[in-house]
């Protein structure tokens, strides 16, 4: 009885100093945490938040030529939550070879819509007021 009690309070003093000393094992954040963010911004309906996350191409859709010319496709997050990219080729290169299934990452602002919201400033501000985003697509990037 003694050695099972012995036993029983080296085990626990050991997982109580495993805890304390770093056997925190998470996954690192990156990608899923740019998830969690975007999915937290649509719920609670928020906007202008510089974000960076990860996504496949579910849609290649025409660009917007009103006003400034914007290339726009959906991407699909891991988290099945779906976004507008809205990226600025005024001011950035265009993705020419851009097809469904293709995985793209980004850095931008979100702006909350009812579908999943928009990523803009996925570009340099030739200004430099504001930080810039970017857009990575088969390793180049785009900004």
């Amino acid at each position: 009885m003694k050695k099972l009690l012995a036993i029983m309070v080296i085990l626990g003093a050991l997982s109580i100093g495993w805890g304390q000393v770093g056997g925190n094992f998470a996954a690192p954040r990156g990608a899923t945490a740019g998830s969690e963010q975007i999915a937290d911004a649509f719920r609670d309906h928020q906007s202008g938040i510089q974000v960076t996350g990860e996504g496949v191409v579910s849609n290649v859709l025409s660009d917007d030529n009103d006003g400034r010319r914007h290339q726009r496709f959906i991407l699909r997050l891991a988290s099945g939550q779906t976004l507008l990219v809205a990226h600025n080729i005024d001011l950035a290169p265009r993705i020419a070879s851009l097809e469904t299934g293709d995985t793209v990452a980004f850095n931008g602002v979100y702006e909350w819509n009812s579908k999943g919201g928009v990523i803009h400033w996925t570009h340099h501000d030739p200004r430099g007021e504001h930080q810039a985003g970017w857009l990575e697509h088969d390793g180049r990037t785009y900004q």
